[in-house]
């Protein structure tokens, strides 16, 4: 059974819509690459939060990237059964300790023709995680949410085509961004339990260097 607090998400994952995630929803003759990502909410030292990973900086593609846990679903598999075992790869999650409560609407990047399957997880029995696929991580977080919805902690970001889309400062230094398609999920998200407003207004960060050098750039698509 999940917390009250996280009573908000799992109804309204019942009732969110695509176009409430992004603007891309995955076209009826598209044929797309199919992955999953596992959105996951423990308690931690300082209340609920959200695990974040890191990717590497040596990355081809989205090198720095701050995303979920996830990956391709391979033939058989659920979009549940590859997020966990994405989650286990790459942070060494312990899947028996999570109880997954529901999924988002499948959300296309048009760019790569992936649909992500967003899946929801109460990490009901928490344990140290670590970057235990340190090709693909570089670093591993439990962003709280009280700092994900604080004003402090939130920017716009200016992607590599000069578009601008929400943004939160993470990690233990406020230094690591989180933008993108994944800021754009938490955002939206949050926004529509009524865990966060707006804020147009926010301070504009451009991408460090170190995000840019991968072949793959248009991560702004949400």
């Amino acid at each position: 059974m999940i917390p009250a607090w996280l009573q908000p998400v799992a109804e309204g994952a019942r009732s969110i819509g695509v176009h409430d995630l992004t603007r891309y929803a995955v076209p009826d003759d598209a044929d797309p690459r199919r992955s999953a990502v596992l959105m996951l909410f423990g308690e931690g030292p300082w209340g609920p939060d959200l695990l974040l990973t890191e990717r590497s900086h040596t990355m081809r593609s989205h090198p720095g990237q701050v995303s979920f846990p996830g990956g391709s679903i391979e033939p058989g598999e659920t979009p549940e059964q590859a997020a966990l075992r994405e989650a286990e790869e790459e942070v060494g999650l312990e899947p028996e300790g999570v109880e997954l409560f529901g999924r988002l609407p499948d959300l296309w990047l048009p760019p790569s023709n992936f649909a992500v399957t967003p899946v929801l997880g109460w990490w009901r029995d928490p344990h140290a995680v670590e970057a235990t696929s340190p090709e693909e991580v570089h670093a591993v977080y439990r962003a709280p949410i009280s700092e994900l919805t604080d004003p402090a902690h939130r920017i716009r970001v200016r992607g590599p085509r000069g578009l601008t889309s929400p943004g939160f400062l993470v990690g233990p230094d406020k230094d690591v961004i989180l933008w993108g398609f994944t800021g754009g999920i938490v955002a939206r998200l949050f926004e529509y339990v009524g865990w966060l407003e707006e804020m147009p207004d926010a301070p504009l960060t451009d991408l460090p260097d170190y995000m840019l050098q991968g072949r793959e750039r248009r991560t702004d698509h949400v």
